[in-house]
């Protein structure tokens, strides 16, 4: 992208970021921070804080109650731990090295940014796309579920999926870090950060998702008129699947609402001369790390059995839960 910016060395540059001072080459965070400044920084600390207490809350739930030891919930838990990750290491980062400033600066520890916000991106994606996957056998192929979802299974699914997603980050952002003159290798890292990179970390996973829950949607639709056919328990399994699947396909939805208009906008913005402007892309910048902080919102709002396992550990169980951590930190 075009970096060159016309403004004195000291001057305050608030098209850029209302926190940002050019100074030579380079944007350094402001000694003397504007009222809008601090306002932005508090309300960004506080949705870390949120993000990071909600996910912990999801995590700490799984992991204590042995009632939510599912394939499913633990495939969330490692949906819960790449979006905690997010609340406590994407958002400092995005906070000291915003995401207009490294379009203009792309130091050492813009690339870092970027690599962990890539890693974790793609991490929870995919996360989103095994759930998928769990729950069309869970809802399509109920007889054979317990089978190909093990627990097993599950577990090499999380290390794939945690494996893949460093190699995204690692591959999309190590190109660039080379302060050598752009010749042949420029082709590379674009085509490694603006089309593979984004075709595997993002398209095609939510290509996948989007058939995989259409095709649950039309067999469910079929069930739920073959129900009065079936005995009562079978009928109430049934349902409690189809609502678990809802649930986590509005979590895909709320995910798709978030990051979708930031990958349209990396994906055209080369097409249309990089003309969209720095504060939107800040913008939908940060709409994508608001998903992590909404997750467990849904959870909590859609299950019943997180409800309960919530208020247990706020209001009932806390001691409980400290002792269960440090018990479980001994064991490791």
């Amino acid at each position: 992208m075009a970096s060159e910016v016309t403004v004195n060395r000291t001057e305050t540059v608030t098209h850029i970021h209302p926190c940002y001072v050019r100074d030579d080459f380079s944007y350094i965070l402001s000694n003397n921070p504007s009222v809008i400044c601090v306002l932005l920084y508090a309300f960004l600390a506080l949705l870390s804080v949120i993000t990071v207490s909600g996910n912990l809350l999801v995590i700490i739930s799984t992991m204590y109650f042995k009632q939510l030891h599912t394939p499913t919930n633990f495939l969330i838990l490692s949906l819960a731990v790449a979006d905690l990750l997010v609340g406590i290491v994407v958002f400092p980062f995005s906070m000291a090295f915003s995401f207009s400033s490294c379009l203009h600066h792309g130091g050492l520890l813009c690339k870092m940014r970027s690599s962990f916000d890539i890693s974790l991106s793609t991490c929870s994606i995919l996360n989103l796309c095994c759930i998928s996957v769990d729950r069309y056998y869970a809802v399509c192929q109920p007889l054979t579920y317990r089978v190909k979802i093990s627990p097993c299974v599950v577990v090499n699914m999380i290390l794939v999926i945690w494996g893949f997603s460093a190699l995204i980050g690692i591959g999309t952002t190590i190109p660039g870090t080379s302060n050598e003159k752009c010749e042949g290798k420029c082709f590379i890292e674009v085509l490694m950060a603006n089309t593979i990179g984004l075709i595997l970390s993002f398209y095609l996973p939510v290509l996948i998702m989007l058939c995989i829950y259409l095709k649950i949607f039309l067999i469910a639709q079929k069930q739920a008129r073959s129900l009065q056919n079936t005995t009562k328990s079978a009928a109430v399994v049934s349902k409690m699947e189809r609502k678990s699947t809802k649930t986590l396909a509005i979590v895909l939805g709320v995910f798709l609402l978030c990051w979708t208009p930031f990958f349209f906008c990396i994906t055209f913005q080369p097409s249309i001369n990089n003309s969209v402007p720095v504060p939107v892309m800040e913008m939908l910048n940060w709409l994508t790390l608001i998903n992590s902080m909404l997750n467990p919102f849904i959870y909590a709002f859609f299950y019943s059995w997180f409800r309960s396992a919530f208020r247990m550990i706020i209001f009932g169980k806390i001691f409980q839960v400290i002792v269960f951590i440090l018990k479980f930190s001994n064991e490791l």
